[in-house]
């Protein structure tokens, strides 16, 4: 008889990395990071502020600051985005959403068959666990910047 997996940072990293290396292998063919694919999606509801995309991008990959401007320009090079014209926010081009929407069929399908049978009521367990712990492991990210 085997014993469930404890849940730690172990299981929760090797879940992210297996699902993560799926989506970088699907997006590859499209000539995206998966940097790219997070400001990509961050973008597709429409115009957002440069230094709010850099926060929300450094927040969640835990990069610095010229990393995520490297994406941007990654993306402005790739005309998948632009500045507007006082260059304060960006925006998909045409090419952008047209890509966006592309990751974000990649993304549903993925979803689909790595959840498909997973009970709701654990899923939505595993979600509210998963936000507490990142909750927290991000308040002591800031703790220690302080």
């Amino acid at each position: 008889m085997s014993t469930a997996p404890t849940l730690n940072g172990q299981v929760i990293g090797q879940a992210h990395y297996a699902t993560r290396a799926l989506l970088e292998r699907a997006v590859a063919p499209l000539g995206l990071t998966f940097g790219q694919v997070l400001a990509l999606n961050a973008l597709a509801d429409g115009p957002v502020e440069r230094a709010h995309l850099t926060h929300r991008i450094t927040s969640t990959l835990k990069v610095d600051a010229p990393t995520v401007h490297e994406v941007i320009a990654e993306l402005l090079d790739a005309n998948l985005a632009h500045d507007d014209t006082d260059a304060t926010r960006i925006r998909l081009t045409d090419a952008g959403h047209a890509t966006q929407a592309r990751v974000a069929d990649v993304v549903s399908g993925i979803t689909a068959r790595l959840y498909a049978d997973i009970p709701a009521d654990e899923a939505s367990a595993a979600a509210r666990a998963l936000t507490v712990i990142t909750q927290r492991a991000d308040a002591e990210l800031a703790a220690g910047q302080k």
